[in-house]
């Protein structure tokens, strides 16, 4: 584990193994970028993040693992877009992905295997989310992958609503001359689903168990009733591929579901995410959790080059 400048700002670098990891624990708790160094002497990026000349729009930049908290995507009340409605009926606002993307957390744990940060509520997490909580993100990092665990501590006297997620942005394609649909997608799902304009869920497309991944109908799709917690995804052919995974067990989470989403056609990224429902769970009641007074709940993803 060392300190290395950028921008201004000091990250945090682990070398575990033949991979790196970087991460600025105190913005928004980024994961920023992981590589592996390959046995042939190249080095392939597995989470991608772009050049910058300004940390200016730092949250919002296409790279790395942003954290979405309390609640993934656009929420909406009665139709309308950014307001989400709490179990006594008040009405309050809500970023797209929630808050903590750019919120600022507080680094409690730092050391050889990864880090663990507290979210610092700031005046937007206190006008959407006005309870009384902790929030942690925790990273664990090992040669081939790493481990995530969200973890939401109801400090207060009533039920805490959330449905948390990730947004990694994979490096696609990873190997040199090749395109988007030399890659495939396996996820085992009985239902598709989209957001439509008033955020309600409605039936999304038709899709195959194992798909091509420049197919355009994967796009901002939820991929629920998974009937495994594992997506793996990778170069036809060729080893190397991702597998991302949703907690430990041998069933996916109650409600879970994985995300595909890319930019345009030519972008070097590709989404797949893993969420704890789909998207205005407040109103749509999907993957809604709820945290008890003085409990705890942790939502784990881990993602592995295999």
């Amino acid at each position: 584990m060392e300190k290395i400048p950028y921008l201004g700002q000091t990250l945090t670098r682990w070398r575990i193994g033949g991979s790196t990891f970087v991460a600025h624990p105190e913005m928004g708790a980024r994961l920023m970028y992981w590589n592996i160094a390959t046995g042939d002497g190249s080095v392939r990026d597995v989470i991608l993040w772009p050049e910058l000349k300004t940390l200016e729009g730092f949250s919002k930049t296409r790279g790395g693992n942003p954290i979405l908290f309390p609640f993934c995507a656009r929420s909406f009340d009665r139709g309308e877009v950014g307001f989400w409605r709490d179990a006594k009926g008040v009405r309050r606002p809500m970023p797209i992905h929630g808050f903590a993307r750019q919120g600022t957390f507080r680094t409690v744990r730092a050391d050889a295997g990864g880090f663990e940060a507290v979210l610092v509520p700031g005046a937007e997490a206190l006008e959407s989310y006005p309870f009384e909580y902790e929030f942690r993100v925790e990273y664990r990092f090992s040669a081939l992958g790493l481990t995530c665990n969200l973890t939401l501590e109801n400090l207060g006297s009533e039920p805490l609503p959330w449905s948390a997620g990730h947004h990694f942005y994979f490096a696609l394609p990873w190997s040199e001359g090749s395109r988007r649909g030399d890659y495939f997608i396996r996820i085992l799902a009985d239902q598709r689903q989209r957001q439509d304009a008033l955020g309600g869920l409605v039936a999304g497309p038709a899709l195959a168990p194992l798909e091509r991944m420049d197919n355009p109908a994967l796009i901002d799709t939820f991929h629920a009733k998974l009937r495994s917690p594992e997506v793996v995804f990778g170069e036809k052919g060729f080893p190397g591929d991702i597998a991302v995974r949703i907690g430990s067990d041998s069933a996916a989470p109650a409600g879970s579901v994985f995300v595909t989403w890319t930019q345009a056609e030519d972008s070097p990224f590709y989404c797949v995410e893993p969420w704890m429902g789909p998207a205005n769970a407040p109103e749509n009641k999907v993957g809604l959790h709820l945290v008890a007074p003085g409990a705890r709940e942790t939502f784990t993803v881990s993602v592995a080059v295999r």
